[in-house]
């Protein structure tokens, strides 16, 4: 079941920047240097799966559907929901749709604890 988007929770997004390394070399990361986009987003389950084996870990992948415009969330991004870290999996997908269902949607999968 998902949270509604109107009623939805507040998430912490930290955008990606690009940095040059000692080489000279582009590098795409997380920017943890600045403050947070606050952004309100649903959320809906995707997959998740527990770990079998010791030395596994668990995957767990939302879907989170967003209103606002996503400029700087791509696949390095960082994202806060729940008390926990969230790693970008899919690169938003914007959806149309009519009326009032315009918006983002971007699955993340749970960082590991640890």
């Amino acid at each position: 079941m998902s949270v509604q988007r109107r009623r939805g929770q507040l998430v912490k997004v930290w955008p990606s920047m690009v940095s040059v390394d000692n080489r000279g070399n582009e590098q795409r990361m997380v920017d943890t240097n600045t403050e947070p986009i606050m952004v309100t987003a649903a959320f809906i389950p995707q997959r998740s799966a527990k770990a079998e084996v010791p030395g596994q870990q668990a995957i767990n992948v939302t879907r989170m559907l967003v209103r606002h415009d996503v400029v700087d969330i791509d696949l390095w991004a960082r994202i806060e929901w729940a008390g926990r870290m969230w790693d970008v999996v899919t690169p938003p997908s914007y959806h149309h749709g009519t009326r009032h269902n315009r918006h983002w949607s971007i699955d993340i999968r749970e960082r590991p604890s640890g």
